[in-house]
């Protein structure tokens, strides 16, 4: 297998005009983490890009609803599920800045559970790690504090974005996210989520909720942005 790799490899790399591969050079590519070509929309202040973000999220059939607060979270997923005539049960990550919210006291109707996303669950409740602007996509990583299932089993999803962790471009988040690890490896997934699951497969109509969630709520809680 190790002859048959070293063929298929070798093969590229003279179709590309490089006999050899230089290990130095590439891990020096990797550490510096070059930047592409970014949009020029991306580039505003920081107001600026919660707005963009807001206005490409809902663009791709996204809702948003800004908070002043993380502790309306409660009264505002419940009024969502009321407005959708969904049932008043949640799968809540086991995210200590959610479960801690007043969920009794807020939204007594509710039933709250926390965990990994089950078959039955209808709406699931997550955290963000950061929001990107250019195209109104969100960034979640796996980790016992956010099971992935939630972002893709239950039909409906509520995610909770911080203004103060929307950034301008992907490489921004990317940046956020290896500071976050400081050095370590990344999270063993990170889901970029750009609106409800879709396709166009079927005569080139769009379908909502194909491979995941037919509905994407963000809650955008204002936090001191400039």
């Amino acid at each position: 297998m190790s002859a048959g790799r070293d063929a298929v490899l070798g093969a590229v790399r003279r179709s590309l005009g490089h006999a050899t591969t230089d290990r130095a050079a590439a891990k020096a590519r990797i550490a510096a983490h070059p930047r592409g070509i970014r949009p020029a929309r991306s580039d505003r202040d920081s107001a600026g890009q919660v707005d963009l973000f807001q206005e490409q999220a809902e663009t791709v059939n996204a809702t948003v609803r800004r908070l002043e607060s993380l502790e309306e979270v409660p009264q505002a997923v419940a009024d969502y599920l009321k407005d959708h005539n969904l049932p008043g049960s949640l799968r809540l990550a086991p995210e200590p800045q959610l479960t801690a919210l007043p969920w009794t006291d807020s939204a007594p109707l509710l039933t709250v559970a926390s965990g990994k996303a089950e078959p039955e669950d209808v709406t699931s409740l997550t955290a963000a790690f950061a929001g990107i602007a250019e195209t109104g996509t969100l960034m979640l990583h796996s980790g016992p504090e956010g099971p992935t299932t939630l972002n893709f089993l239950p039909e409906n999803h509520i995610v909770v974005l911080k203004a103060s962790q929307v950034v301008g471009a992907y490489e921004d988040a990317w940046d956020r996210l290896r500071a976050a690890r400081d050095g370590a490896t990344v999270p063993r997934t990170v889901n970029l989520i750009t609106g409800p699951s879709r396709t166009g497969d079927i005569e080139q109509t769009i379908q909502l909720g194909a491979h995941g969630p037919r509905r994407l709520h963000i809650l955008l809680v204002e936090d001191a942005v400039e």
